[in-house]
């Protein structure tokens, strides 16, 4: 397997209105091909020395590995945690049709 220059990036947020926020700020200025959310997750996570846990919206985006840094601003201007959550997973294979959709929505 080939590395596909693409990731999906996985982003936790307060709420569904966060989220859509989120999400549409990273489709208008296309740092994201298609973004998922996914609402009503449960986290379980260390916080200032003690577990705690919340209700949050999971923000699944698919894009190119190169943007990165791009969307990572973006979304921590935005977002309201302190340090919130952005994760980025290669894809290591996929549909071509698919991969090369994500190139042609994500280029200005």
């Amino acid at each position: 397997m080939t590395d596909t220059g693409k990731i999906v990036v996985l982003i936790t947020t307060s709420s569904p209105v966060e989220a859509e926020n989120i999400a549409n700020l990273l489709l208008e200025n296309r740092k994201a091909a298609c973004v998922n959310i996914i609402p009503g997750v449960r986290s379980a996570f260390w916080w200032q020395g003690k577990i705690d846990n919340a209700e949050e919206s999971l923000l699944l985006i698919k894009t190119r590995a190169d943007l990165f840094p791009d969307l990572m601003d973006i979304v921590k201007q935005a977002h309201s945690y302190t340090v919130p959550e952005i994760i980025a997973l290669p894809i290591i294979t996929g549909n071509p049709d698919y991969l090369s959709w994500i190139d042609t929505e994500t280029k200005q």
